[in-house]
């Protein structure tokens, strides 16, 4: 069943965030993901207001997860690491 991976994102630091980013995209592709949504307009209605919000779709739970953990995903993640506060949640499709 598909999943989606969310995440919001306020940017501290855009010159390492851009270097996140860079490398995310592939890993995400490798792993079956493609982006739904990247940054964009946007409004709030509830919660924390972060400025940047990405959705990719997996082609399951079990793929979004993996790609997280791989080795590609974990070498873009040390960019992101203190250049931003992220919120991440990966949530199955219902049918």
């Amino acid at each position: 069943m598909p999943a989606l991976w969310i995440a919001h994102v306020h940017v501290t630091d855009a010159e390492a965030y851009g270097k996140y980013a860079k490398l995310a995209g592939p890993a995400i592709a490798a792993h079956g993901g493609h982006f739904l949504a990247r940054g964009g307009d946007y409004h709030i209605l509830e919660g924390a207001d972060r400025e940047r919000h990405v959705v990719a779709q997996f082609p399951s739970k079990q793929a979004a997860i993996d790609c997280y953990h791989s080795a590609e995903y974990q070498a873009a993640l040390s960019h992101a690491k203190g250049a931003a506060e992220r919120d991440l949640v990966i949530v199955e499709l219902t049918e």
